[in-house]
């Protein structure tokens, strides 16, 4: 936990100086160089269950951080995007039966 804790408390201060998105980011980078992308997002989700921290300005900017670098995880993990179907989509055969019961 004394990682993470360093990792929060790193973007906390750099969200303080009105640190955002990559600067932000590249700041913790540089104060815990031994950290990854994964540790950082887990990190500024402490800030959701920390009921020390009431800015909602620097609430808003690391979980901000948090969201654009877990979803470019995701995305870097997901491989081609068209072998997936988007959730709740309908397949084009559901579609022409739905159509023919109107």
């Amino acid at each position: 936990m004394g990682e993470k804790r360093k990792i929060y408390e790193a973007l906390v201060d750099g969200a303080m100086e009105g640190l955002t998105d990559k600067v932000l980011f590249d700041f913790v980078a540089k104060r815990c160089p031994r950290t990854s992308s994964k540790k950082i997002v887990r990190a500024a989700l402490l800030g959701l269950t920390d009921p020390h921290l009431r800015d909602r300005n620097i609430l808003d900017t690391i979980y901000a951080l948090a969201i654009k670098h877990r979803m470019h995880e995701f995305r870097n993990d997901e491989g081609d995007r068209d072998q997936w179907p988007a959730p709740f989509a309908r397949r084009a055969d559901e579609e022409s039966s739905r159509a023919d019961l109107a």
